[in-house]
């Protein structure tokens, strides 16, 4: 047999016996996600006790309450979250698989995002949901997202239980959020600026002020109350139509707390039956509404999200909901200056 034969047969063995060890039970494959262990055996069915829902991090902290069957924000007097989130991270918790072990050693945690959550400067979150009584029902110091690049593979994180300093790769979604306003719907209404007809407006210390709409399908707004109205601003009567066009809310509390100077009341009559009442207040800068539907179906699915609650609204919403009739004047351009009448040039100097 020459040379070059055996150099062959020796490549070939080497290979063999090289797949052969990566096949050797000493060195199993990863396993599957799907058979990782569950971080919380049977915690659908203890879900239906759980009262409260804490995201606590070193720089703030989110508190979730149970009433009922709606999950709402104590901090801001009941008022309901987004229960799609709720849902999303009680599903998230309940399918979550601890699907590799990593490091055990307290020191190396920080590499994680798995540091003590109440640290100065910590990047991680403790998340606990907790029963009536406050006894904890899931527990989980949620650290680092691992970002894979992959299409159609599931979200992962690092993971420990508050207790133990054993950290995992987690595979699953965890919504969780300590920020407040993400997990409110700040949406008040989004109706369309064509739909208000006449607004009514009776401001604190001024004269009662009337708009209505134009007829067709092009009509806007004009003052028509005072009758001796002086010429107005189309763009400003525009943001009166536009009151309930994409309105929402910066702060919310209870229609009781709300602070402020009342401003009076301005009465929006819209097509299809509807009117809405907004008695605005002022609080330093701060604009606060409550909103009051009138009329029929619409009316009451309205009312039945505002009634109740105050809102703090953009600044500039006081001349949409409580304008005056100085605000709505149109603003004169100052005349243009004549220009400045050329010299003469000198005549030429005779040679």
């Amino acid at each position: 047999m020459d040379r070059r034969m055996l150099l062959l047969l020796g490549g070939g063995a080497a290979a063999t016996i090289g797949g052969a060890l990566l096949l050797a039970p000493g060195t199993p494959p990863p396993p599957s996600p799907a058979n990782a262990e569950l971080a919380f055996p049977g915690l659908a069915q203890r879900l239906q006790g759980a009262a409260r829902i804490e995201a606590r991090r070193h720089d703030g902290a989110i508190e979730i309450a149970r009433r009922g069957e709606t999950w709402v924000l104590p901090t801001r007097g009941g008022y309901p979250v987004r229960q799609e989130k709720v849902r999303e991270l009680l599903v998230g918790l309940t399918e979550l698989r601890l699907t590799e072990p990593r490091t055990a050693n307290p020191d190396l945690l920080d590499r994680l995002g798995l540091e003590d959550p109440a640290r100065a400067g910590a990047t991680s979150t403790l998340l606990r949901v907790l029963d009536a009584q406050g006894a904890p029902i899931a527990e989980l110091v949620i650290g680092r997202r691992r970002v894979r690049t992959q299409g159609n593979v599931p979200e992962s994180a690092y993971v420990r239980r508050p207790a133990e300093n054993q950290a995992w790769l987690a595979e699953g979604r965890i919504p969780v959020d300590a920020d407040q306003q993400l997990w409110i719907d700040r949406d008040i209404a989004n109706l369309p600026r064509e739909r208000v007809r006449r607004v009514a407006v009776a401001r604190t210390g001024e004269a009662p002020l009337e708009l209505t709409r134009g007829e067709g399908p092009d009509g806007r707004l004009a003052v028509t109350a005072p009758a001796d109205a002086p010429p107005t601003d189309e763009a400003t009567l525009d943001e009166v139509g536009r009151a309930f066009e994409f309105l929402t809310f910066l702060d919310v509390r209870l229609e009781a707390d709300i602070p402020g100077t009342p401003l009076g009341q301005a009465r929006f009559e819209l097509t299809d039956n509807l009117a809405i009442v907004v008695r605005p207040r002022k609080d330093g800068e701060a604009i606060w509404v409550t909103l009051a539907a009138e009329g029929d179906d619409e009316a009451a699915r309205l009312n039945a999200r505002w009634r109740g609650w105050a809102y703090q609204v953009g600044q500039w919403k006081e001349k949409a909901f409580a304008p005056t009739l100085a605000e709505l004047r149109r603003q004169e351009e100052p005349p243009a200056e004549a220009p400045e009448a050329e010299t003469p040039a000198d005549p030429p100097r005779p040679q």
